[in-house]
Formats: structure tokens, sequence, C-alpha cells
């Protein structure tokens, strides 16, 4: 079977493939220095442990999870790439962006069943969804 969606009204097979959660989300980044700064600073998130085997890049923690920033001259940056930030009060988040000079997008009405959402873009100019689930 070819990796991707079962058909409707199949089961996975029970020794198949079967995601546990995201283990990280990688992303190309111009400046190193400046998206571990907005990361950190901004966003809240710590540095991780990394090999220095594996080039330009820095690894970043939210609350066990992970985003992989990886430097390069020529990142691909289409803009429906994103990666979603999960936040429990999308008001407070929203206030605590503005108030470090970040202003988000506030996606309102919400999409029901997307939860509250609201948008916003790195340094180098990926987006970063904010979501706080239904």
């Amino acid at each position: 079977m070819a990796v991707g969606r079962a058909p409707t009204g199949t089961a996975c097979d029970d020794d198949g493939m079967k995601p546990a959660g995201i283990h990280h989300v990688a992303i190309c980044v111009r400046d190193l220095d400046e998206s571990v700064r907005f990361y950190t600073d901004t966003l809240g998130f710590t540095v991780a442990p990394r090999p220095d085997s594996i080039g330009e890049g820095a690894w970043l923690d939210a609350a066990g999870q992970q985003v992989h920033l990886m430097r390069t001259d020529t990142p691909d940056l289409p803009k429906s790439n994103h990666f979603a930030v999960r936040v429990d009060d999308l008001v407070a988040a929203v206030e605590d962006l503005k108030e470090k000079g970040v202003d988000p997008f506030v996606l309102d009405p919400p999409i029901p069943g997307a939860g509250r959402q609201a948008f916003i873009n790195d340094p180098t100019g990926n987006t970063i969804e904010l979501n706080q689930p239904d």
C-alpha cells in the first residue's frame, strides 16, 4: 500500500506506519543568529543540544516539540508552508507579541474546527501559526 491516506472504509495495518506525533519541523533561515534570537526572545523557545557535524543550524525546543533551523542563502519560502505553535490563550499571546513589536494577523472569525488562529512571520519570512484549539 502506498504511503498516504487509507482508502475510505479500511483500517490501517496494525504493523504499518503509525504516527505518534510530530518529532520536529525543519525550516530554512537566512540569518541564524537573528532567527535564534527571534524564536527564543520573542516566542520563548529554548536552544536544544545539536551535533556540530551537520552544518549550520540550531535546534530549538518548545515544550517538548522541536523546530530545527537550517541556515541557507536561498531558503524556499512558499507562503503555504508553515508550522503551528499551540497556545492556551491566543488573546494573551497576541498581546505579548504586539508588546515585543510583532504584529500578528488574527484570523477572525475563526474557521470552525480549526481553533482560533493568528499568523506571524519570522525574520526570514517563514510563516508561523499560533493556534488555540477549540
